[in-house]
């Protein structure tokens, strides 16, 4: 397994547009940081972000690791690339000449995925203790590392998220092209979504129920939007409204399930084409 991680490591590190992005992104992901910064000022109204309670233990597992999560794309087109320049760069047919197996070529791809997500997984991880500990009201233990089931969540998202462009980039072999597709790809979800909630079932739930088993969406149920668990918005959803806002924040293990099984799908699939595909 060292030996294929180092392969790919290698042909990473030369490129240089993806050790930009791959230093961007990190980069991108410490700019989390910078909300604690953010001040309002309307007249005698002062609001200060860090003040409204979104670095506090345990719910900065939740509101870093959804907005770390939103950043993934950045990661996504160095892994579409990274399929794209075998293709282009003849490198693929070169390894397997040198004796890799096109299962030993997955193996490697998904070690890299791997790689990604964890090394991601980490960074949020650090960053939200520095943060927490910085701007917290509650530093006990048994708070600080209560809820790090986001974390889990958070590396599972990336596997699978990152799985899908992968297959993306085995299947169309041209790294414009298949993020082209992904974008369609999550515009049908979208609107399949939608067609369910408005037209087929009248009962959301039950579109939700279906819809939850779409790749994409999979991956997105796993973290939910953490902005309405704030006090403030509830606060002002109880104003208007005129009841508490309630919803399931919490990461179910069936969800983990679904993306774990689109995941190896993804793998299987993308195998299966690179084994019957003429090189």
């Amino acid at each position: 397994m060292k030996r294929l991680l180092d392969i790919e490591l290698q042909k990473l590190w030369k490129n240089r547009s993806s050790k930009i992005l791959i230093i961007t992104y990190f980069v991108l992901l410490s700019f989390i940081a910078l909300i604690a910064s953010i001040k309002f000022e309307f007249g005698a109204f002062q609001l200060h972000i860090a003040e409204q309670g979104i670095f506090n233990f345990p719910y900065i597992w939740h509101f870093n690791t959804y907005i770390a999560a939103i950043l993934k794309l950045f990661l996504a087109i160095v892994i579409v690339s990274m399929m794209a320049n075998e293709y282009s760069y003849g490198t693929l047919k070169q390894n397997l000449i040198d004796g890799m197996s096109k299962k030993e070529f997955i193996q490697s791809k998904f070690l890299t995925v791997m790689l990604f997500a964890f090394g991601s997984t980490v960074f949020v991880f650090v960053m939200s203790l520095i943060l927490g500990y910085s701007f917290s009201s509650y530093n006990e233990i048994g708070i600080v590392f209560s809820d790090l089931e986001y974390l889990l969540a958070y590396f599972i998202k990336l596997v699978g998220f990152f799985s899908f462009c992968l297959f993306l980039g085995i299947l169309v072999k041209r790294s414009a092209f298949a993020l082209g597709f992904l974008f369609v790809w999550n515009i049908i979800e979208a609107i399949s979504i939608g067609l369910m909630k408005w037209n087929f079932f009248k009962d959301t739930d039950v579109a939700a129920k279906v819809s939850q088993f779409f790749p994409l969406e999979s991956m997105s149920n796993l973290i939910k939007e953490p902005f309405s668990r704030l006090s403030v918005i509830k606060n002002v959803g109880e104003t208007i409204g005129g009841k508490a806002f309630e919803k399931d924040y919490s990461v179910h293990y069936y969800e983990i399930l679904i993306v774990l099984i689109w995941t190896g799908i993804f793998m299987f699939i993308s195998y299966k084409i690179l084994k019957k595909r003429d090189l």
